[in-house]
């Protein structure tokens, strides 16, 4: 089969993807809380240290933080822990309102829901943050809550209002289990990667229950493939999203000007590699099911489920338990390998990649259409001016 093209191939302007009908929902009148990323403070970079570029870069990452919690409410309130600990966010809704979708995350790790919440919050307080911030400094705040019209999933007791996010028709790249597994490739510098479950790049596919129909449990309280498949592709689909963050943060980090600033990115970004080494972690304990055109393969038998190939590389490759970032080169084969973050570059886990990766996973579905939302402009819009800010010394 095949190999999954890497992130640069994948890493699209926005000019490509409206000519590709990648936004497709088209661009949509946006607010005035969204029509300026900067006020007249930053007009004299001269007085303040914080630049126009830092602003567009916080504004950016606070926009897709909260993209992030959205989907994050909707896995916790499905599959999150009812009793959720200790923490200064408030979560204003139910959790755990599905105990069968639960049963299949508890395969994965018996502290799942807890995590689930964790990460929810977790996400919730860098929006929060964020757009905190931004204000402090004189900038305005951003809220992409106009756009929430995506229908939540129809189980019973989830609150039936709009969301940012389609968790219920995902093509997730999975890329990122073999890409950290490499000793010899690395994405910035032209590295390809295959996917650990080639059938989650295919198709669409639910990561949460999309009514009481998917529940149930029989006789012996095992509940059925299709469910565990569901709560198997959450899984594999909570890495993918953290990995973007991992990624995302020390990429623009690169390019901030204010001390504090960076600051801010490199200590939020520490949060966002925590979420992925534990997903990784958990993804590795799906069972090896079949769902219609959805399987998930042995990872430990050492075959590539890509091509069937065998040997010691492929083990490596595809093991479960090796989710340590195994070192490979960076910036310069010469200086030897070395375990890293990957990517850093802003071409692979920049803005605008980060966008285009969420569009090609089909957060931003909207059913009814079948064409995404008008977020995705917007989106791309900030990614755009994100990744255009440079670093002034």
């Amino acid at each position: 089969m095949e190999k999954e093209k890497s992130l640069m191939n994948r890493s699209v302007n926005r000019r490509s993807l409206l000519k590709t009908g990648a936004l497709a929902g088209g661009a949509v009148a946006i607010g005035a809380g969204l029509a300026s990323t900067a006020t007249s403070a930053f007009a004299d970079e001269s007085k303040s240290r914080v630049t126009k570029g830092d602003i567009a870069i916080l504004t950016f990452l606070s926009a897709l933080e909260q993209v992030e919690a959205d989907l994050w409410i909707q896995y916790a309130e499905l599959g999150g822990a009812t009793n959720q600990g200790l923490s200064p966010i408030d979560i204003p809704f139910k959790t755990g309102l599905a105990p069968d979708y639960i049963t299949g995350l508890l395969v994965l790790d018996g502290d799942m829901p807890q995590y689930i919440v964790d990460n929810t919050d977790d996400e919730i307080s860098h929006h929060r943050f964020l757009n905190n911030y931004l204000q402090s400094k004189g900038a305005k705040s951003i809220d992409l809550s106009s756009f929430a019209i995506l229908p939540p999933s129809q189980v019973s007791g989830v609150p039936q209002n709009g969301r940012l996010t389609n968790l219920k028709q995902l093509t997730i790249d999975t890329s990122w289990w073999t890409r950290y597994r490499s000793d010899s490739a690395n994405p910035d510098l032209g590295g390809t990667f295959e996917n650990a479950v080639p059938d989650l790049a295919k198709g669409q596919h639910p990561a949460i229950p999309l009514s009481d129909a998917d529940l149930g449990m029989d006789g012996a309280g095992n509940i059925s493939n299709h469910l565990q498949a569901i709560a198997n592709t959450a899984g594999f689909h909570f890495a993918f999203i953290e990995q973007g963050g991992s990624s995302l943060y020390p990429a623009l980090a690169q390019k901030v000007t204010d001390v504090e600033v960076l600051r801010v990115l490199l200590s939020i970004g520490g949060s966002e590699i925590m979420h992925f080494q534990t997903w990784h972690d958990k993804a590795g304990n799906a069972t090896n099911i079949t769902d219609g055109n959805l399987t998930f393969p042995n990872l430990n038998i050492g075959v590539d489920p890509n091509t069937g190939a065998t040997g010691a590389k492929v083990a490596d490759s595809f093991q479960t338990n090796l989710i340590m970032p195994e070192p490979t080169i960076f910036l310069d084969p010469k200086l030897g390998p070395v375990s890293i973050i990957r990517p850093t570059s802003t071409a692979q886990g920049g803005a605008v990649a980060s966008v285009a990766s969420f569009v090609q996973d089909g957060l931003f579905l909207d059913p009814a259409t079948g064409k995404n939302t008008g977020i995705v402009s917007v989106l791309m819009r900030l990614a755009e001016e994100a990744d255009e800010a440079q670093r002034k010394l």
